[in-house]
């Protein structure tokens, strides 16, 4: 009996101690062993010794559980967005900043040839550096006048040659943003100035058209008067202005009003008849 309960403590003994080791070991190596890849992120495994980095798989979100000597590398897949200031030169030699906002992404579909050519880093090691590349080589072919009037234009050739430049390093740019262009004091006064001068003469330009349309206006008015006036006088007659007088006579007579009949408004002439009211 004494042997048996020796026994049982030794092996008691023996458990205990495997438990707390197994306990340090999943304290120690938790992290490394099991591993969340959460929403919007996406991982790649590194086998030590069978092959190194896995190129056909790529483990989706959820808890992945992996061997101590293996690595599973999470990464973000959303879209992300870094700012930055760049200084350029431009067709002149004169020097300014551009502050951009460059919107990026790992291309999902080869992640694990991104992790194993370029790496975590490769925003700083991609991204940036050719992102300002291009920034560089474009405000190279223009004035900064031009840049600074022409902004839209710009944007979309420094997005489609970001995007064509990092294509091949299994990254995608979303979309290069120009937040700002900051010039030269001197240089920033002149174009404001110019540009205040601009929209003067569009204002001096416009009324000077308004005036003109109006001065037509009153060309085509003048001309209908005058038209209408020459058709009333060439229809009109002695004849036909005694008998209209004739008429207004008539009509005054017939009135319910008081009058004073003036006689004697020449030979040819017709009768006074002034009304008052009652």
């Amino acid at each position: 009996m004494e042997r048996i309960r020796r026994f049982f403590h030794e092996r008691q003994a023996e458990l205990i101690i495997g438990g707390l080791i197994f306990t340090l070991v999943v304290l120690f190596f938790g992290p490394n062993i099991f591993v969340t890849i959460k929403e919007g992120e996406a991982g790649v495994m590194y086998l030590r010794f069978f092959g190194g980095t896995v190129r056909d798989k790529i483990y989706g979100e959820g808890l992945h559980v992996v061997w101590p000597w293996d690595k599973l590398r999470v990464y973000n897949v959303r879209v992300q967005e870094t700012r930055r200031t760049v200084e350029v030169l431009d067709n002149t030699g004169l020097q300014f900043r551009l502050n951009v906002s460059i919107r990026y992404h790992p291309d999902y579909i080869v992640l694990p040839l991104l992790h194993q050519r370029v790496g975590p880093e490769y925003l700083d090691k991609v991204v940036i550096p050719e992102v300002e590349g291009v920034l560089r080589t474009m405000a190279g072919t223009l004035d900064a006048r031009g840049l600074y009037s022409n902004e839209h234009e710009v944007l979309a050739k420094i997005v489609s040659e970001s995007m064509s430049q990092t294509a091949d390093k299994y990254i995608v740019i979303d979309d290069v943003i120009i937040r700002s262009i900051e010039l030269p004091e001197p240089i920033r006064l002149a174009i404001q100035k110019k540009r205040e001068e601009e929209q003067l003469a569009e204002a001096y330009t416009y009324r000077l058209q308004r005036e003109e349309d109006e001065a037509k206006r009153k060309v085509v008015e003048a001309k209908g008067t005058k038209d209408a006036n020459d058709i009333v006088s060439s229809s009109l007659s002695s004849n036909i202005l005694k008998w209209r007088g004739i008429e207004a006579t008539m009509a005054l007579s017939v009135s319910t009003n008081a009058k004073v009949i003036v006689i004697g408004n020449g030979p040819q002439g017709l009768p006074i008849i002034l009304g008052s009211d009652k």
